[in-house]
């Protein structure tokens, strides 16, 4: 079973988590100076997507096939907000996000009343409702042809460089994490993962599991509306693969790659997919008479081996090994550490 991480940071030391942080944001803060800052930007998007659908998948136990619905909505809604508005980029991604959240509501009211593949299967219905609309509605979206010409628009800076844009949309994205990380070191968070441990049970202490899913529902939604409009806005452009269901899968396969349940692994899981999608399809990869310059082949290698290999995702794993290596007990779900059982003194026996 997959261990939280809020769970694995309780029994380490609080400089390591500070040290930790602090690390994550240096490597943040550099990374347009490592790499080409446009892929920069689309690995901290996707990185918040994959950590919003991190808290329904891996905290709830929801697995939603429909989250490209809510990142390809706020990334029209950002679009079009600065389009016709002209205001500054931060305010069309927060109202992008709103917009994300309005449309979840009716979605999660429906969705929730299964569970599994049900669950999954309703989400995917309804994110593809959100593509044949995005498709059809040519005059607000553009069909085909995508919302074009999206400004980066800041108060009158500058930002056509995708080096200052990464700077001024990274704040925002920090923002969300921040959200994600006090959704799950919160008396709801916990709430949360008794849910998905045992729905019947939480039900009869009294909680309201429905109510519970749909409101982390709504609130994945509206993380992944901040991912999309910062996606959309970063590259000034929207388009229907923002909606379309193969969107959706990749979010899935790159927190699956992370570690369900661990947040932070997610980060880890859209960098690693980020960064091999842009390689093959700027490079290629030679193996004497085959070209592979598609994605798709070596990203599902990739998935396969770590599925295989790192059952718990490449975060998941490396935190476990660290566990076993202090002999660490594993903590129960309530987050402090399993009782040792009471034993017997032994007496000893007269000859």
């Amino acid at each position: 079973m997959t261990v939280l991480v809020f769970r694995k940071l309780a029994v380490m030391p609080r400089l390591w988590r500070v040290v930790g942080v602090l690390g994550g944001l240096v490597v943040v803060l550099a990374l347009p100076w490592l790499i080409y800052p446009p892929v920069a930007m689309d690995i901290v998007a996707w990185a918040l997507f994959a950590v919003a659908l991190d808290l329904l998948l891996g905290f709830t136990g929801l697995l939603s096939f429909g989250h490209a619905a809510f990142w390809g909505t706020a990334a029209y809604a950002a679009g079009t907000i600065a389009i016709e508005t002209g205001v500054p980029f931060p305010v069309a991604i927060v109202g992008a996000a709103v917009a994300a959240m309005v449309l979840a509501v009716p979605i999660a009211l429906l969705a929730v009343r299964r569970t599994g593949i049900y669950f999954a299967m309703v989400t995917l219905a309804f994110a593809q409702m959100v593509y044949y609309v995005a498709n059809q509605w040519r005059g607000l979206t553009g069909g085909e042809n995508g919302l074009q010409g999206i400004p980066k628009n800041l108060f009158g800076l500058d930002l056509s460089d995708p080096f200052y844009f990464y700077y001024a949309g990274l704040p925002i994205a920090l923002i969300g994490l921040l959200i994600a990380w006090r959704v799950v070191h919160s008396p709801f968070g916990r709430v949360l993962v008794a849910i998905r441990e045992n729905p019947a049970r939480s039900r009869s202490l009294g909680y309201p599991v429905d109510r519970y899913k749909v409101m982390i529902f709504v609130i994945s939604a509206g993380l992944s509306g901040l991912a999309g409009g910062l996606y959309a806005i970063s590259h000034g452009f929207a388009s229907l693969q923002e909606v379309y269901w193969t969107t959706s899968g990749k979010v899935v396969i790159m927190t699956v790659l992370g570690g369900i349940g661990t947040l932070w692994g997610s980060t880890i899981g859209a960098a690693l997919i980020v960064l091999v999608e842009d390689y093959v399809a700027t490079s290629g990869i030679h193996i004497g008479p085959l070209n592979i310059t598609g994605p798709g082949l070596i990203t599902g290698l990739i998935f396969v081996v770590v599925v295989l290999l790192f059952r718990r995702g490449v975060w998941g794993t490396v935190a476990h090994l660290l566990r076993r290596r202090r002999d660490v007990p594993e903590p129960h779900l309530s987050g402090t550490a399993p009782a040792v059982a009471e034993q017997e003194p032994v007496v000893a026996q007269k000859p």
